[in-house]
């Protein structure tokens, strides 16, 4: 549980170190960038909150047998979507939260794992490069 916790932490450090990135970023590219700073920051802290919420989630349901798990894990599940699906409402009915920056936001995370799980594997590069012929 411990290296889990840890691989959770990293990736919370990773998308607070990319929201901030993509916060510089889009004060010098747009004109009238606080909306979009709002969304991003509001965005990219509901998509941690959910990561974090999905990592304790598994943790406690690995705990729990099959069936109790599984309701667990499927009442946690929609409790998900609807914070997000509230927090898109709030942001279309907002003027100073841009749906936009809401969204990449909430994608954060995931382009954060991704990248983090694509980039750390060397040999996944090599494979990438090598010809079929030269196997």
């Amino acid at each position: 549980m411990q290296e889990v916790r840890k691989l959770v932490f990293k990736t919370i450090k990773l998308s607070i170190l990319s929201a901030l990135g993509l916060i510089v970023i889009s004060y010098f590219v747009f004109a009238d960038s606080m909306p979009i700073i709002m969304g991003i920051t509001f965005g990219a802290l509901l998509g941690i909150l959910n990561f974090y919420d999905l990592s304790l989630t598994l943790i406690k349901s690995s705990r729990m047998n099959s069936g109790k798990a599984r309701n667990f894990v499927t009442v946690k599940y929609m409790l998900r979507y609807v914070v997000v699906g509230i927090a898109l409402l709030v942001s279309i009915k907002a003027d100073y939260i841009h749906v936009l920056g809401t969204i990449v936001g909430l994608l954060l995370i995931k382009f954060v794992i991704m990248f983090a799980n694509l980039f750390s594997d060397k040999n996944f590069f090599m494979n990438i490069i090598k010809r079929k012929e030269d196997k």
